[in-house]
């Protein structure tokens, strides 16, 4: 696949496809557990649930920092040429994601339970978060190790495969949701076996693309342990930061509901969780389309294609995240029935909470979709600034800030503040950008 010279639109439409396929079956996984489980189990289960969702934020955003950071330089180089320089990146982001993972593994196998409290568990709520773990703890890796082979492996131009990898274990999630949650009695700790399963059948797919002719990651010694560790992190701390930051935004706004709310609406929460989560791996969709276009074209100095593809990139961003606050908007109950059988209290308070909410998608697939542009282009500040408003920075002060100064529904106001804020720097910086300077025009 000719990132520099074929036809730019075609081969982005083909990338955003396959990207977002991977995301619509990784929304299938998630409504599907927290569905099967709420169903099963009830509103507590659900509730759980959401303590659990950082431990997932962490796993995934091991596989986005040495995924992301590593094939961004994968693909500059390729675009200068230096094929033995790009499997340095390969091989040395690889050895990076075992060290990271499995210090977290760890972690999660011998400190479960005060991790579940940190994350917002209580008594009643930690049963069912333990059960859910409890399969996942002997696969935790594989799943960070997914991420990041599918990074690469869009990179080295087959993003379908990517996609089918995600497909085969996202089909036998569902089936085996059903199959271990109901037909065996499994409950939450079935949904667990299902999820680990399918993790395992992703990867195997995935490792198929090492056993086929198109294949060009190959391991060498070509790298600075050092010097090129500190760059591929750097380079992919903004995708890192993007679930990380979300991760610990669930926690203190898991407390902060229990604290100022309760268990109703931290159930409601739950449901919110997976609404953004569904935009956020559809932005993810649209920067994991364009990072390689984008990267590639950065290392040949074609600026002008940088350009026309990020401007395809902000138009799918915008429209995906239209449709998602369309939706919210319209439809907010239907969501809450999806994930559990709720109490007349929980449809009472579920419209309000997630509309407010929803009014935060829009900007956020654009934040999102800019910090994939500045990776691609190597601006590692500027990537670095937008995750950290939206991650930790602004909303970490508004979700103590308004519950204090107008009481604990103001908490549903917290997410569309950051993201309003978060990109008047986005478009600060791009106003920037536009001015003449000695790198090739990008915007």
């Amino acid at each position: 696949m000719d990132f520099v010279s074929g036809n730019l639109k075609r081969i982005y439409v083909n990338f955003l496809l396959a990207s977002f396929g991977s995301t619509l079956i990784s929304m299938i996984y998630g409504i599907v557990d927290m569905a099967m489980v709420g169903w099963y189990e009830g509103p507590d289960a659900t509730a759980a649930l959401a303590c659990f969702s950082p431990v997932w934020n962490v796993v995934y955003a091991i596989g986005l920092l040495t995924g992301i950071g590593g094939a961004v330089l994968f693909s500059n180089a390729l675009g200068k040429d230096e094929r033995e320089n790009a499997n340095g990146f390969f091989t040395l982001a690889l050895m990076l994601t075992a060290v990271i993972i499995g210090a977290f593994w760890l972690v999660m196998i011998f400190f479960d339970a005060p991790i579940l409290r940190l994350f917002g568990a209580d008594d009643n709520l930690l049963p069912y978060a333990r059960k859910y773990l409890l399969p996942l703890k002997f696969c935790l890796p594989v799943f960070t190790f997914n991420n990041l082979l599918a990074c690469f492996i869009r990179n080295d131009g087959r993003p379908r495969l990517a996609t089918a990898a995600v497909l085969a274990g996202g089909v036998f999630n569902v089936f085996g949701d059903w199959f271990f949650v109901f037909a065996l009695n499994k409950g939450v700790m079935g949904a667990g076996i299902a999820t680990g399963g399918g993790a395992f059948i992703t990867l195997f797919v995935l490792l198929s693309h090492f056993f086929s002719k198109k294949n060009t990651l190959r391991l060498n010694k070509r790298f600075s342990f050092a010097k090129d560790s500190l760059r591929i992190l750097s380079t992919g701390f903004s995708s890192f930061f993007i679930d990380i930051g979300m991760g610990i935004f669930t926690v203190l706004a898991n407390n902060q509901i229990m604290k100022y709310l309760g268990t109703p609406e931290l159930s409601i929460y739950a449901v919110i969780i997976q609404l953004f989560t569904f935009v956020q791996c559809c932005a993810y969709s649209v920067g994991q389309a364009a990072q390689p276009i984008m990267s590639v074209n950065f290392g040949a100095g074609r600026g002008d294609r940088v350009k026309r593809c990020l401007k395809y990139g902000f138009i799918s961003a915008l429209l995906f995240g239209v449709f998602w606050t369309a939706l919210s908007l319209g439809i907010p109950t239907a969501f809450v029935r999806i994930f559990m059988q709720p109490t007349d209290e929980i449809i009472a308070k579920a419209p309000f909470a997630i509309r407010i909410y929803a009014t935060s998608f829009i900007l956020l697939s654009l934040n999102v979709a800019s910090t994939y542009y500045f990776q691609s282009v190597l601006k590692r500040l500027d990537s670095f600034v937008v995750s950290i408003l939206r991650g930790i920075l602004v909303n970490g002060v508004l979700i103590f800030a308004l519950p204090a100064l107008f009481g604990g529904t103001a908490i549903w106001f917290v997410m569309p503040l950051t993201e309003l804020l978060t990109f008047a720097y986005v478009l600060a910086r791009i106003a920037c950008a536009a001015q003449p300077a000695h790198r090739p025009a990008i915007f």
